[in-house]
């Protein structure tokens, strides 16, 4: 089982910048997905950006184009989201997940990933 834990989260001004980091540990396999997913109140999870870790495949939600920027450190097993612009629609729990396998055409469902960290707050005001 692989472990992952968020940081970063915290409160900002609209246009602001905030960068989370989701750090893994444990049964660490060489490939797999990991997805920046996140949870406002009443609304269902949705990813906001993915990464396959060996590879170049980046994946984006429409909303958060241009703005955020997912990167990793492979020699930190460490997954960033650089958040710029933000906008009080991005509040939410965010969650970095895994998915073991490509990230696919449906990277973006919550149901797709199988391993969650606990999740670091953003709120945007």
């Amino acid at each position: 089982q692989v472990q992952l834990v968020e940081s970063g989260g915290g409160s900002v001004q609209v246009g602001g910048s905030l960068t989370l980091t989701c750090v893994a540990s444990g049964d660490i396999v060489a490939s797999y997905c990991l997805g920046w997913i996140r949870e406002a109140p009443g609304k269902e999870r949705e990813g906001v950006a993915a990464h396959f870790t060996t590879g170049a495949d980046t994946y984006y939600a429409d909303s958060v184009k241009g703005r955020f920027t997912i990167s990793r450190d492979n020699t930190k097993n460490t997954v960033y989201l650089q958040m710029n612009t933000l906008k009080p629609e991005d509040s939410a729990m965010y969650y970095c997940a895994e998915k073991r396998g490509l990230c696919g055409t449906w990277w973006w469902k919550a149901l797709e990933y199988s391993n969650w960290g606990q999740g670091t707050q953003v709120t945007v005001s």
